[in-house]
């Protein structure tokens, strides 16, 4: 796969010979290269090779039409971010619904108007450069990020992320249009609580780590931002046990408290009380010499990653 070398590129899908060649002469007059598919057949071919910055589809065409061409689209996680407009007759308002619905942004009518059409390409595209720039950002900063819509459906996906849910699921790919069963699984448990900070733990017996999903917002109607923290009890508590003096008991609370968990998240996964976890917590300090829980927790992540 490549990156076309244009630095703006638009792919239109219409199956018309007249409105492809206005539309093509007017966004290259703009200084947009143009990408053309006459079907969604070709158009979704094209698409495995090439990712270009917004589509244009018509809504109506033989073959796959333009929204289930769209729906294929945005259940492909590679190809899910890029803003899609629709082309519809004047007289089609039952598709311009279907087109909201398979994920299009927005929606132009035929005959188009050049001008409008070109008005609205380059809105949408700032803004769906700006979704990858930031994208872009927790990727160079390896955060494990994803996000999905309210069904649990990926719509992208950073590339720790993509590595952590893989080696929980061998043979996943983020072309799979859907998450593994677990993850699938836990996000139901996620979205029943529904408020940010809430967070469940996935776990598989041939996995070497535990997932934790995190819910961090609810950036639209269906869009949910979720934060994957990888945990790996078992191996982080022998690092701890073996480069510092704490008793296990002990090791297991600093353990969990380098997770970021409360004291009450602590007392359920130790089935202790919180009483008792912060008793060990204070022994923690004072072996430690720190005063605060952040100071204890920065040294444990030291530990475990030397």
């Amino acid at each position: 796969m490549h990156m076309p070398g244009h630095s703006k590129t638009v792919l239109v899908i219409d199956d018309e010979p007249g409105s492809l060649g206005a539309i093509t002469d007017k966004l290259e007059s703009a200084g947009i290269s143009v990408l053309v598919a006459t079907s969604g057949e070709g158009a979704l071919d094209l698409l495995d090779r090439i990712l270009p910055d917004l589509i244009i589809i018509d809504a109506i065409m033989p073959g796959i039409g333009g929204v289930e061409t769209t729906t294929r689209i945005k259940r492909n996680p590679r190809l899910a971010h890029i803003p899609v407009i629709f082309m519809t007759g004047l007289t089609d308002v039952e598709h311009v619904v279907q087109a909201f619905d398979a994920g299009g942004l927005d929606y132009v009518r035929k005959p188009v108007n050049l001008n409008e059409l070109l008005a609205r390409v380059r809105v949408h595209m700032a803004h769906g450069r700006a979704a990858q720039a930031s994208a872009a950002s927790l990727d160079a900063t390896g955060r494990m990020m994803l996000a999905t819509d309210t069904s649990g459906t990926i719509l992208w996906c950073t590339p720790r992320a993509q590595a952590a849910i893989a080696a929980l699921a061998p043979g996943w790919s983020p072309r799979d249009s859907e998450l593994p069963p677990a993850i699938r699984q836990g996000l139901g448990r996620l979205f029943s609580n529904g408020m940010a900070g809430a967070s469940v733990r996935v776990d598989h017996p041939s996995a070497q780590s535990i997932l934790e999903l995190v819910l961090v917002a609810c950036h639209r109607v269906d869009e949910v931002l979720i934060r994957i923290n990888e945990l790996s009890p078992g191996k982080d508590m022998q690092q701890l046990a073996s480069r510092l003096p704490l008793t296990t008991r002990e090791a297991e609370v600093l353990l969990w408290i380098s997770y970021g968990k409360s004291n009450g998240d602590i007392s359920t996964v130790l089935s202790i009380s919180p009483r008792t976890v912060q008793k060990h917590l204070e022994h923690v300090y004072e072996k430690l010499g720190v005063e605060t829980r952040s100071a204890a927790a920065a040294i444990a992540i030291r530990a475990m990653e030397s």
